[in-house]
């Protein structure tokens, strides 16, 4: 260190300049859309590479409803276990019976609010049976869910394929044992778990995905008929076609007719702008029947949320312009089910209306944008093959006995899906690049 004195007779200390080198320039590889499409590849060469049994948690519990259970009890075990589906199980058969969701509850809710009165609906629900749910639908002339399942050890593409060719929000895992020949129930994947198998152990893929959520075509977006602009347009005119919406004066059943008559699960609330104000789920009917409330369906939706929980933290939301890199992001972070597209600066820019709703992204638009091309329909399905026939797998979990009558309420820790917790109000952020190391786990529940 040089000293020298100041003009005041004092040292001064002179410091040597900085030695420090400038930091080297960033070498990450510039996004382009041939990154993005060799990232989509490797996402799915990484699925075709991994079965379902790589998604369970290190330990799991699993409810299986008897199909002789009466709806009433069978949902009540839902709720109480914080789950919106469970597997049926044929005691007679010893076999897989199919799946319990919420959705059969919105067909038998609009059967009744049909042909039946509120005291004879309530009635009836006390000895109604989950296997008379097929004949419900039969009479409301609803297509019955297919009766799919998977082998634990198949991959995980082949799992994905399956729950888009079905249009199925997840699958069983069935297996068979080996001393009694009889199906074995072993676990359900759902679209949210695999996606977010996909977002923890694809980080450096995700990364990738850049391109804009509009521009990939996921989701569904508003694209209103044309109309002269000499004529009128007629009452059933839907500006937000082909998204079905509902305002605060919607009474709860027409929007249970929505979900029933077009197989969806939630509904956006808009005002007289088209300004989303809300989200209306199927699981906001449950928390209205669940005692037997049946007189709450004519409700109408604004009277209907304010029976919500005071914590309820609202809708996600994002714009056409965020990336699906980031939309992962989101999925890893947090419970997310579906996001409303609303309208954001750039389409107010162009002389939109900031917040309108712009469209609707499910899980299952993601998962069928990063599977690829699938034939969508009716997919033939093999049974799983004979236990000879597949490799050796880890002894994961045994199938828990089917609930009945006279069986506890539950057995462990379920990979159902949950009932889906709101997140925050906020259009999706980018997030920094994880430094998390990749992991063959998945989420706790």
């Amino acid at each position: 260190m040089n000293v020298t004195l100041s003009p005041t007779g004092s040292p001064r200390v002179r410091r040597r300049g900085s030695t420090r080198r400038p930091r080297a320039a960033s070498h990450l590889p510039p996004f382009t859309q041939e990154s993005h499409d060799a990232a989509l590849n490797a996402i799915r060469t990484y699925l075709k590479g991994r079965t379902s049994y790589d998604t369970f948690p290190v330990s799991f519990r699993l409810i299986v409803l008897d199909s002789k259970l009466e709806v009433k009890k069978a949902l009540q075990c839902l709720l109480l276990n914080g789950v919106v589906s469970a597997p049926l199980w044929n005691s007679e058969k010893s076999r897989f019976a199919g799946m319990f969701t919420v959705s059969d509850i919105i067909h038998l809710i609009q059967y009744y609010y049909r042909s039946s009165s509120y005291d004879a609906a309530a009635a009836d629900v006390e000895t109604f049976r989950l296997e008379s749910l097929r004949d419900i639908e039969k009479q409301l002339g609803v297509a019955p869910p297919p009766l799919l399942g998977e082998h634990p050890s198949a991959t995980l593409f082949d799992a994905a394929k399956l729950l888009i060719q079905t249009h199925a929000r997840r699958v069983p895992l069935l297996d068979t044992d080996t001393e009694t020949g009889h199906e074995v129930i072993v676990s359900i994947l759902t679209q949210y778990r695999l996606l977010k198998f996909i977002s923890i152990n694809c980080g450096r893929e995700i990364q990738q995905l850049h391109l804009p959520l509009r521009r990939l075509g996921i989701g569904t977006y508003v694209n209103p008929p044309s109309v002269s602009p000499n004529s009128e347009r007629p009452e059933t005119y839907n500006p937000f076609h082909p998204i079905s919406t509902a305002t605060l004066n919607t009474t709860v059943f027409d929007v249970v007719h929505m979900f029933s008559e077009r197989g969806i699960s939630a509904v956006p609330i808009v005002d007289d702008e088209g300004i989303v104000v809300n989200l209306y789920e199927t699981v906001d009917v449950i928390t209205l029947v669940r005692l037997g409330a049946y007189q709450s369906l004519d409700l109408t939706i604004s009277e209907a949320l304010n029976q919500r929980s005071p914590d309820f933290p609202g809708v996600v939301i994002c714009t056409g312009s965020d990336s699906l890199g980031t939309l992962m992001q989101l999925i890893k972070k947090r419970r997310v089910h579906r996001l409303v597209v609303v309208e954001g600066e750039e389409e107010e820019r162009r002389g939109g209306k900031k917040g309108r709703l712009l469209g609707i992204i499910t899980l299952s638009d993601v998962l069928r944008y990063l599977v690829g091309n699938v034939i969508i329909g009716e997919a033939h399905h093999d049974p799983p093959p004979a236990p000879s026939e597949l490799p050796a797998t880890p002894d994961r979990a045994q199938s828990a006995p089917p609930l009945s009558d006279s069986s506890p309420a539950v057995q462990e820790r379920t990979p159902a899906e949950e009932i889906p917790p709101y997140s925050a109000p906020a259009a999706v952020a980018a997030d920094p690049p994880s430094q998390e190391a990749e992991k063959v786990a998945v989420d706790g529940e």
